[in-house]
C-alpha cells in the first residue's frame, strides 16, 4: 500500500463532504435578494469545469451571476480563448481581475523555500498549486464581501472538492499559517482582517457545484457537450497553467513523484480491482485503461530534471514528451503543447523569480 492510502484522512473528508453538500442545497434553495444584483459570484477560470457550470447556471438555472476571472499570469493562450467564447455565448456579466506582482511574490516563497519535511501530508507535492489557488479565491472573498454578494461558486471536480477547504473564514487563517502575517498583510494589503472578524451573516459562501454530480461526472462527456455548443476549443489534458511543468519539478524533487500523484494512485486501485481494466476511478485527469503508469512516471521524472538543470538534448526531450503525453491519451496538437510548455520551463521559473538547480 502507498502512503497515500495509508493516510488517516477519512472522517476529515466526510466532515467536509456534508457540509459542502448542505451549503449547496442551501443555495439551490434560496430566495432571489432583490437588494443584491447577483446570486453568486462564478469564479471563471475558462477551464472545461468552470465553463460547464457557467453555462448550466446562466441558461438552464437562471441564476443571475456576475463571472470572475483572475487573470493568473501563467495562464496559457487557450484559456484565454476559452474566455472570449463564453463572453460571445453566455450571457453573464464578467469582471477580471489580477495582481501579478502579489501572485508572483507567493509562488517564489513556495518554491524557494528549503526541502520541506518528510514524509509530508496529504497532497504536500500540490502545494505550489493549493497556494495560487488559495490566494485568487481569496480575492475573489473580497471582492463579494465589498459587494455583498452572497455566494461564490467554485467549479472543483469530485476529487477537489474532497481536500479542499470550504469556510471562508478558515481559507483566510490556513493563509496566514502557511505564509506568516508579513507576507500575507503584504500581498493582500491588509484586507483580510475584515474577513477574520466580520460578522458570519456578512461572509459570502462557498459553493462546490460538483458536489450534486459527483457520481456522474464524466470529463469526456461534458467536453463534447461544449465542443458541439462551441464554447470550448481545446482538450482537457491541455493544463491551462503553465507552471504546470514546474509543478511536476517540485513534485519530483520533493516527494519523487509526478504531479497528479492521486489520480495516477486511484487509476492503479482501479485497474487492480478491476482485472477487466475497463473502471478508471479518476476525475479531472482520466488515464487510459492499459497504461504503465510507474514506467510513464519514470520517464516523466528523467526528462523533467534533466530540463530543469540545463542538461539534454532538447529535439529528442521533445519526442520523449510528446510520446509521454500521447501515451496518456493526448492527441498530437495538444501532446505537442504541453511538452512545448516544459521546454519553456526555465525560462517561466525566470520569469517568476523561481530557482532552478
Amino acid at each position: 500500500m502507498c502512503n497515500l492510502c495509508r493516510l488517516d484522512i477519512a472522517g476529515d473528508l466526510l466532515v467536509n463532504y456534508r457540509y459542502t453538500n448542505a451549503v449547496f442545497e442551501e443555495f439551490q434553495q434560496a430566495p432571489r435578494n432583490p437588494a443584491v444584483p447577483y446570486d453568486c459570484l462564478f469564479m471563471y477560470s475558462g477551464g472545461k469545469d468552470s465553463t460547464y457550470m457557467l453555462d448550466k447556471f446562466v441558461n438552464e438555472f437562471g441564476k443571475r451571476v456576475l463571472a470572475y476571472t483572475f487573470d493568473v499570469p501563467f495562464e496559457s493562450a487557450h484559456a484565454a480563448d476559452n474566455i472570449r467564447l463564453a463572453r460571445e455565448k453566455i450571457p453573464a456579466d464578467f469582471v477580471l481581475d489580477s495582481d501579478d506582482d502579489s501572485i508572483k511574490k507567493v509562488m517564489r516563497e513556495v518554491f524557494n523555500r528549503p526541502a520541506p519535511r518528510k514524509p509530508g501530508t496529504y497532497l504536500d507535492e500540490k502545494l505550489p498549486c493549493a497556494s495560487c489557488r488559495t490566494f485568487f479565491v481569496l480575492r475573489a472573498v473580497l471582492h463579494a464581501h465589498r459587494h455583498r454578494i452572497p455566494y461564490i461558486a467554485m467549479c472543483a471536480d469530485p476529487q477537489q472538492i474532497l481536500t479542499m477547504e470550504s469556510n471562508v473564514r478558515e481559507i483566510v487563517r490556513g493563509f496566514y499559517d502557511a505564509f506568516g502575517t508579513r507576507l500575507t498583510d503584504e500581498v493582500f494589503r491588509g484586507e483580510l482582517e475584515e474577513v477574520l472578524f466580520a460578522e458570519e451573516h456578512e461572509l459570502p459562501k462557498i459553493v462546490f457545484p460538483f458536489i450534486a454530480m459527483r457520481h456522474s461526472y464524466d470529463p469526456d462527456r461534458m467536453v463534447a457537450e461544449l465542443k458541439a455548443k462551441g464554447l470550448y476549443e481545446s482538450s482537457p489534458l491541455e493544463t491551462h497553467c503553465t507552471l504546470f511543468p514546474l509543478l511536476n519539478y517540485y513534485s519530483f524533487k520533493h516527494w519523487d513523484c509526478m504531479f497528479y500523484k492521486l489520480n495516477a494512485a486511484s487509476h492503479v486501485r482501479a485497474v487492480k480491482r478491476n482485472n477487466s481494466g475497463t473502471h478508471r476511478s479518476t476525475f479531472s485527469i482520466k488515464f487510459p485503461q492499459v497504461l504503465d503508469i510507474q514506467r510513464v512516471e519514470e520517464r516523466l521524472r528523467e526528462v523533467t530534471l534533466q530540463i530543469a538543470a540545463g542538461e539534454g538534448d532538447r529535439d529528442e526531450q521533445l519526442r520523449e514528451l510528446i510520446d509521454i503525453f500521447r501515451d496518456l491519451d493526448a492527441d498530437e496538437s495538444a501532446a505537442r503543447f504541453v511538452a512545448q510548455s516544459f521546454l519553456d520551463m526555465p525560462a517561466v521559473a525566470a520569469d517568476v523569480g523561481i530557482r532552478l538547480p
